[in-house]
């Protein structure tokens, strides 16, 4: 028995899924299902009451904040599910006027006649090495504005490191050494440096991490090319002519 194709958009937020349905004919009605819950038990129940022998459903979604979760729950379930760019849907002026019931509708109808572009969904174990290695930008981030916050302290009270480095062992003596005109300022002085200490820690504890775990982690061939390629090591095996640029 031949299946009757629906195309499913869902217009997903945190706490709520928006779903409308396209029937398989290019020309076929689009319609608003409704809104449901923004957990996987919610769509779960919305799968259960659309499946049926003689239906095969799409399933797209936008990428966003919410994650891989809802492909990965689909398509291990075996339903066909894509993530749509949301930098690559083309919009109508009478579209432009945003509304969760209206861009369901629009991923269904797209996703329907193969007018989107669809993104690279990572596998979960990719995921979690992205999440570790933005961690550790994350801490890099948080020790750059306690730096400049600390910074901007000192120069507004006078003080001025005539060393050649900041942040070397040299500059942290010299910090060491300083009193601040007040002991509310020295209060706040020594709370940036206590910030900027743990900011410095978390940096060095990602970029551990991440040295112990890239070796066993199913890209570490890559990494490792790109590393040898970026520092020229001499242990790589290539021929690098250490003269170019």
């Amino acid at each position: 028995m031949r299946k009757h194709i629906t195309f499913v958009g869902l217009d997903v937020h945190k706490n709520s899924i928006n779903v409308a349905l396209a029937d398989g004919d290019r020309n076929g009605d689009v319609r608003y299902y409704g809104a449901i819950g923004g957990t996987l038990d919610d769509l779960d129940r919305l799968v259960k009451k659309l499946a049926s022998p003689s239906r095969e459903l799409h399933f797209v979604y936008e990428a966003g904040p919410c994650g891989y979760d809802i492909f990965r729950s689909l398509t291990e379930k075996g339903y066909s599910c894509a993530v749509a760019s949301p930098s690559h849907i083309g919009k109508k002026p009478a579209d432009r006027i945003k509304t969760d019931r209206r861009d369901a509708q629009m991923l269904a109808r797209l996703h329907r006649a193969g007018e989107l572009t669809y993104v690279f969904v990572p596998r979960a174990e990719d995921e979690a090495m992205r999440d570790l290695t933005r961690a550790r930008e994350d801490a890099i981030k948080a020790q750059r504005v306690a730096r400049q916050q600390l910074g901007g302290m000192l120069l507004r009270l006078g003080f001025r490191y005539q060393g050649r480095t900041a942040w070397m062992p040299a500059h942290f003596r010299w910090l060491a050494d300083q009193k601040m005109p007040s002991p509310l300022q020295q209060v706040v002085f020594q709370e940036y440096i206590q910030t900027i200490e743990e900011a410095t820690k978390r940096v060095e504890r990602h970029t551990r991490q991440i040295e112990d775990l890239v070796p066993s982690w199913r890209m570490a061939p890559v990494v490792k090319a790109i590393t040898c390629s970026a520092r020229r090591f001499p242990d790589c095996g290539g021929n690098h002519d250490r003269g170019t640029r």
